[in-house]
């Protein structure tokens, strides 16, 4: 499913993918869901986009060597200048023929031109029920992110000394 609104990427989990346990390392994950975060971004906006909040991350089960990885990313709202994408990850065993979905969260991105200053991006209008549930979720993420930034604003801006 990839219309303008969304990108799925595809490839298979590689040797140099392992951590220490055996199992796709959890960086390797983040960085394929920041990959396809920013196409999706990129490919809706038509500009250059930068990672301003990666929330709600979750790592359900493991990715295996060998796997199939498919990386799921929809815009789920538009801001004036950011667009919220919701990524899902999933890994299928191709000689088992199980296929379960292994991590979601919630990327926003800034569009930016040329100079770092933000531009506007198209706004995002949801067709279907489930789009409609998405950008419900999206706001609601909206909120909850306000009072947690009031609880870490205080650590955001502290100086260490080292």
């Amino acid at each position: 499913m990839e219309t303008n609104h969304s990108i799925l990427l595809r490839f298979l989990a590689e040797p140099q993918d392992v951590n220490f346990g055996g199992k796709v390392h959890g960086g390797a994950v983040m960085k394929w869901i920041d990959q396809a975060g920013y196409a999706c971004a990129v490919n809706w906006s038509r500009h250059y986009c930068v990672t301003v909040y990666v929330g709600g991350i979750r790592f359900m089960k493991p990715i295996h060597i060998g796997d199939l990885v498919e990386i799921q990313a929809q815009v789920i709202y538009t801001g004036r200048t950011s667009m919220h994408i919701a990524v899902d990850v999933w890994a299928q065993n191709l000689r088992k023929g199980y296929h379960h979905k292994t991590t979601h969260c919630i990327i926003v991105f800034v569009a930016v031109d040329e100079e770092g200053r933000r531009v506007e991006v198209p706004r995002w209008e949801p067709q279907t029920e489930e789009q409609k549930a998405y950008e419900q979720y999206a706001l609601k993420l909206m909120e909850r992110r306000k009072s947690i930034e009031e609880v870490m604003l205080p650590f955001w801006n502290k100086e260490q000394e080292y």
